[in-house]
């Protein structure tokens, strides 16, 4: 559940660490990141990565310091009640009692604490895996919390309405393509609308929404339990990415390569800049999750560089997939989901490729789905928990997971706009979970830390943009983005 404290777990090294970093942050986003780039122009959209790139490590690395205070109060009340224990033993038992007693303790706190082992502990390492919402609960007041647990909600309602829309886009896409006249997909210069033929009478919009109900009856009721994603699930979608992106990239270069490249994307176009923000954003997003990725890491002692290392690898990228994409491909040819590109005969001759690339994302997202349902379902509860209460049976096994799955079907029933769907949930609550709140974190952490510990005492795995400016910047930054964007989508909509 949202918010709460879990043991570590297995242990991994630091470079094991970083590959599940980058594994994370590259997925669904990145394949709709092409048609944002085409649309905005390469120029302006090279610049706008780099830039919310760095923005992005910026605020990763305040929830990593918010991470290490979080870390010390805990150590800190561990070390109190251990004092305490320790207090009401010696008055009611012998010393050899006590000896016993303490190496008892000890022993059981030894795989949450091993720095207890010898010496003063040390307050600020990062330990006990600490969840996003906890850290609202221990720095935000009530007010604080419950926006933290609206925020991350909207994100996620928009994270399962892309997810919702997506496998089922890209099976009409396939199946269609590949029963109508065309055998081989979609074609250079073929423009498909909404009411053209799929099937005999049913038109492509009929097929998409029988993907939708089939994906959610089979994929719905998994909201409804609990479900975790195993470690060789995630092994396999992993893999099944990577081939699929190393396919997509050297297929793109050799076509550009013999000379047959299509794209002559402008320098700038400021009028997709919208839905580019939003989709770098969502790109990007990996604060929320930081938790789980970082605690485990072994040595923590070069926790930064690796960070920074990721980010650079990252963007390098994306910037290698959306720029082999852009000059591939025309811009009014590439599709939301880039993969689909590749459906056509004369960029894939071989059908089984054609087929992979072109189901990719039904295959990955249908894993991811349940787990974002049940995550999204876990944080309602947490929302409107109260100390000592339960729920009851159908507002706990009925009530929250109809709301957790009604509203993104719904959403994915009206539209399968993909790009727009990832830039309004990036431009947003995106804005909200990368930006705000790891800002705030890290301002009353360090306010707290040192009402606790003193003026001098320093976070080891202090963020290096440590100045009240950087937190001061990245609000501007967030609350500038947020009258962009909609500004944007104001105008957009008085022209219409």
């Amino acid at each position: 559940m949202a918010g709460e404290i879990t043991e570590t777990g297995e242990l991994y090294s630091p470079y094991v660490g970083l590959v599940y970093m980058f594994n994370l942050i590259v997925g669904t986003g990145a394949l709709t990141m092409p048609k944002a780039f085409a649309t905005a122009g390469w120029l302006v959209s090279l610049v706008l990565l780099v830039f919310l790139g760095f923005m992005s490590f910026v605020t990763t690395t305040f929830v990593v310091e918010a991470m290490a205070a979080a870390n010390a109060q805990l150590h800190w009340k561990r070390m109190e009640n251990h004092q305490e224990e320790e207090d009401d033993d010696s008055s009611t038992a012998s010393d050899s009692d006590v000896l016993v007693q303490d190496n008892y303790e000890r022993a059981e706190k030894r795989p949450i604490l091993s720095v207890q082992r010898r010496g003063s502990p040390n307050l600020f390492e990062i330990t006990d895996r600490v969840e996003m919402g906890q850290m609202a609960s221990m720095f935000f007041n009530k007010v604080g919390v419950n926006l933290f647990y609206f925020c991350i909600i909207i994100y996620l309602y928009g994270d399962l309405a892309i997810y919702a829309a997506a496998v089922p886009f890209s099976l009409m896409q396939v199946t269609c393509s590949a029963m109508g006249n065309d055998s081989c997909g979609v074609e250079a210069d073929t423009k498909y609308n909404d009411t053209d033929r799929c099937w005999g009478p049913l038109r492509r919009v009929d097929a998409y929404r029988i993907y939708l109900a089939v994906f959610t009856l089979l994929l719905g009721p998994f909201t409804f339990f609990d479900v975790q994603k195993t470690k060789y699930l995630q092994i396999l979608t992993s893999l099944m990415r990577w081939i699929a992106f190393a396919i997509m990239i050297v297929l793109a270069l050799v076509r550009i390569g013999h000379g047959r490249g299509e794209g002559h994307p402008p320098l700038a176009d400021f009028s997709g800049v919208r839905n580019l923000f939003g989709v770098c954003v969502y790109s990007f997003m990996c604060q929320h999750s930081l938790p789980s990725l970082v605690t485990p890491v072994s040595s923590k002692r070069h926790l930064t560089r690796l960070v920074f290392l990721d980010y650079v690898l990252i963007l390098a990228f994306y910037g290698l997939l959306s720029f082999t994409a852009i000059f591939c491909f025309r811009g009014d040819s590439l599709l939301d989901m880039y993969t689909l590109n590749f459906a056509r005969c004369d960029i894939v001759g071989l059908a089984a490729v054609r087929f992979f690339l072109g189901l990719f994302p039904v295959f990955t997202i249908s894993t991811n789905f349940p787990i974002i349902a049940v995550t999204l379902r876990n944080n309602w509860k947490t929302l409107f928990h109260r100390e000592g209460g339960t729920y009851p049976w159908v507002v706990d096994r009925v009530v929250f997971p109809t709301i957790t799955l009604l509203p993104p079907v719904l959403v994915a029933f009206c539209t399968h706009d993909l790009e727009s769907l990832v830039g309004i949930t990036g431009a947003y609550a995106g804005t909200g979970i990368q930006y705000v709140i790891p800002a705030f974190l890290v301002y009353l952490c360090r306010r707290d830390t040192q009402l606790a510990f003193g003026f001098g005492t320093i976070n080891k795995h202090r963020s290096p943009f440590r100045h009240t400016f950087w937190v001061g910047f990245v609000l501007l930054w967030a609350f500038s983005c947020f009258l962009f964007v909609t500004a944007n989508i104001v105008l957009s909509e008085t022209k219409l």
